[in-house]
């Protein structure tokens, strides 16, 4: 079935399923009638010589320069060619199909004020199989993705490379060969193509669809692994997480606790007082880790559904604004908290492993028994500690996993810098997808 554009209701499963199931999508009738209101708004304010911002004006820095009617087309095209510089080795299809995906459900909001023939060529390109090639290092982010989109844009005008049918084309034989007319850009269109954080959005939609599978399969493992050592129950009571009140907890706990349902754990075998620390704080973990992916997940689709463009036109109230509604902060900052949330995950199962591993592990009990002090609460005894009650002797512990590895949970969106102090841009992220794509962190 294909996935129907609205502007209203796009979900990551949509995007996944465009993007790596290679969905049709459709653009729903009033989608396509309010983008035709829209452009009919802003063709009689142009012929009307009325100035507005990125159509017969310059941007940036020559948001005040008006452009004669001559120029006012020429400006769409050279637009793209100035931003479409961005350089390395091809982004995954996949994300870039979901890019244009979600540029076309900013189209359908009828407040971009693109002509439809645009809107209805992405549609296109995403229901032939056509990809444009775009490079995964530019401008990305506090600017808006306006290196990866532009590079999508240069199909519109026949120009660019594509993927299609297993090939690498120039943009005028693959366009020809998918059967797809070429619009050309007027007023408005080149901006309209590539003003909002798209790629970024993309990336993190098809992102927050694995680490949510991710999630999902640590607590199957962790299930087994429970079963596998034997492990005490009681700290996967639902009840003892509905006390502290995180719902992502209780969520972990009840599912762990469902898979083992039917067990000799469960009240039919001899398990220990109390286990090891990583086995009875897996609920907290993941729990955490499931609250922020929700929380993510829902700041990921406000930014699907909502008009990442500027200037924004509302023909209902004959007006236009300006603002800054492609930039890329409301995304980045989900992001780096969703990288945070994968570490978490991977550093539980690794403690998980660990302990599946070690053969000396059986040892550890009957090895403190003679430390034990009868009559006493169990403790350890015999370590400088001695006497004070204390479960844990201080310790000197190495960081568990390669140190690259969690430096890709580390905050990006605080890192950008600055690209032209004094103007309208305070930063840009360099590197595409909120990822660290060093390909040799010890180099950076």
């Amino acid at each position: 079935m294909a996935v129907i554009v609205t502007g209203k209701n796009l979900k990551v499963e949509d995007v996944y399923k465009v993007a790596y199931g290679l969905e049709k999508v459709e653009l729903h009738a009033d989608a396509v009638e309010r983008i035709k209101k829209c452009r009919a708004f802003i063709e009689k304010r142009i012929e009307a010589r009325e100035i507005m911002y990125g159509v017969n004006t310059g941007i940036g820095e020559f948001s005040e320069m008006v452009l004669t009617d001559d120029q006012v087309g020429q400006f769409q095209k050279y637009l793209i060619y100035n931003h479409a510089a961005g350089i390395g080795t091809p982004v995954p299809i996949p994300e870039v199909r979901a890019a244009i995906l979600g540029r076309i459900n900013v189209h359908a909001h009828g407040n971009s004020g693109c002509r439809p023939d645009i809107t209805q060529t992405y549609v296109a390109m995403l229901n032939k199989g056509l990809t444009p090639v775009v490079c995964n290092k530019g401008s990305v982010g506090a600017c808006g993705d306006l290196a990866p989109m532009s590079q999508i844009a240069l199909l519109l005008m026949g120009e660019g490379e594509a993927f299609f049918e297993g090939e690498r084309l120039s943009g005028t034989v693959a366009m020809k060969k998918a059967g797809i007319p070429i619009p050309g850009l007027k007023a408005r269109d080149g901006l309209a193509a590539i003003n909002g954080s798209n790629l970024m959005t993309a990336m993190a939609a098809l992102q927050i669809y694995e680490s949510e599978r991710l999630l999902k399969q640590a607590e199957i493992a962790a299930a087994m692994t429970l079963e596998a050592l034997m492990a005490n129950m009681k700290p996967y009571d639902a009840r003892l997480h509905m006390l502290r009140g995180f719902q992502g907890a209780v969520t972990s706990a009840e599912n762990i606790k469902r898979i083992i349902e039917g067990s000799d754990l469960l009240g039919k075998v001899k398990v220990k007082v109390q286990d090891a620390y990583s086995m009875r704080s897996t609920p907290q973990v993941l729990g955490a880790a499931r609250d922020q992916l929700r929380w993510t997940r829902s700041q990921i689709e406000i930014e699907l559904n909502g008009v990442g463009d500027n200037p924004i036109f509302l023909p209902d109230d004959q007006v236009v604004l300006t603002g800054a509604n492609f930039q890329g902060s409301p995304i980045s900052v989900p992001l780096d908290m969703l990288g945070a949330c994968v570490t978490m995950i991977c550093v539980i199962s690794e403690r998980h492993a660990w302990r599946l591993r070690d053969h000396d592990l059986r040892h550890f009990r009957a090895a403190l028994e003679p430390f034990a002090q009868p009559g006493l609460e169990r403790r350890l005894a015999g370590f400088p500690d001695q006497g004070r009650g204390h479960v844990f002797r201080a310790h000197a512990q190495p960081v568990h996993g390669r140190h690259a590895d969690r430096r890709a949970a580390y905050p990006v969106h605080a890192g950008i810098h600055p690209v032209d102090p004094g103007r309208c841009r305070p930063g840009r992220l360099r590197f595409y997808g909120h990822e660290h794509r060093f390909e040799n962190p010890a180099d950076h």
